[in-house]
């Protein structure tokens, strides 16, 4: 096998578009990527489990990992504060591990200055503002004016597409999936993230 460095595939939207249920299709469908688990001040949602869908830690403990430099990115978004743990990340891409995290424009940005050629970013729109709207209501986790503050909080989520590598829009799961599969699958096989092809040529030249 050609040593390759992992990537981390971030995916971005706003809030009801989908990443979420995106993020954990690719996982289910694809063993070779493993999860970045987020921290976050804010409480579970139902059906969410610790250390799957987030580590849900209290403000002090949020704040220390900040001033201990422990997190690749950190971002306030409704009140509450998230962050992704550097140390996981880290270990996984140097071992050639591929990385799926969901997270806001806010963090993505970080990550940009921070990870350079390692992040892979992915900004998946809605097919409307009407479906996003459908869907926050549909998914039954927040009252109507948490709602109401989404949707109005969407427009400068969305003013951030130009930002991201690529841009899917979301008509169904199944042909988002498809589509990030086939970006996964291109950037697994990017010359710059392979650093034992100059090993694999040579050996070439030698036969």
């Amino acid at each position: 096998m050609i040593e390759r460095r992992g990537f981390l595939l971030v995916l971005s939207s706003p809030s009801g578009a989908g990443k979420t249920t995106i993020a954990r299709g690719l996982l289910a469908r694809d063993k070779e990527l493993v999860s970045s688990v987020s921290v976050t001040t804010r409480p579970p949602r139902p059906q969410e489990i610790e250390g799957r869908d987030y580590r849900f830690i209290s403000r002090a403990r949020f704040d220390e990992m900040v001033a201990k430099d422990e997190l690749l990115e950190h971002a306030s978004v409704f009140g509450h504060s998230y962050g992704t743990p550097k140390r996981p990340i880290e270990e996984a891409l140097a071992s050639g591990r591929d990385v799926v995290a969901d997270l806001d424009w806010q963090g993505t940005e970080q990550l940009a200055r921070s990870l350079l050629q390692d992040l892979v970013s992915v900004f998946i729109l809605p097919p409307s503002r009407q479906a996003l709207f459908e869907r926050l209501q549909k998914r039954g986790e927040d009252s109507p004016e948490t709602i109401a503050r989404r949707m109005a909080g969407s427009a400068e989520e969305l003013s951030h597409w130009t930002e991201y590598h690529y841009v899917v829009v979301n008509r169904s799961i199944e042909k988002s999936l498809v589509q990030i599969e086939a970006v996964i699958a291109a950037e697994r096989v990017r010359r710059q993230r392979q650093p034992g092809l100059a090993c694999f040529v040579a050996a070439l030249l030698r036969e």
